[in-house]
């Protein structure tokens, strides 16, 4: 008898003032095409947003989408945000255009993962997949 398990909740959003959506859509698919429950928030999102989002609807993990140059402060605020709520224990990974020195100096913070543009689709889908096993 095979038990049934209740897919993994993942908030993706983008933050900021960054329209480039086509990647992070091609994300979105991917992890719903994997079994990932998705709850995407779309353009132009603010920190206060997406961790009000991602309390509401329970999520084990918030993916940011930031190509604006803004990382370096959004990605921070979110996870600030999410220590104040008490959601400390929400995973925080994202991707973008990341200079190596910032990607060292966000993982450091607290960001667990960085994708970078190519990335191939399966790497974030089994980061993502491998989150339920920490839970």
């Amino acid at each position: 008898m095979a038990v049934a398990t209740t897919p993994i909740r993942v908030l993706i959003g983008k933050v900021g003032l960054d329209g480039h959506d086509r990647g992070v859509k091609l994300v979105v698919r991917a992890l719903r095409d994997a079994g990932v429950e998705i709850i995407y928030t779309g353009l132009h999102q603010t920190p206060e947003q997406i961790v009000s989002t991602a309390i509401q609807e329970d999520v084990r993990a918030i993916g940011l989408s930031i190509h604006s140059g803004a990382h370096n402060s959004l990605f921070p605020r979110v996870l600030q945000l999410l220590k104040e709520q008490g959601a400390g224990d929400v995973t925080l990974f994202g991707g973008g255009i990341i200079p190596d020195d910032d990607a060292a100096r966000l993982k450091a913070a607290g960001v667990q993962m960085l994708f970078r543009p190519a990335t191939p689709m399966q790497d974030i889908v089994g980061f993502v997949k491998g989150l339920r096993v920490e839970q």
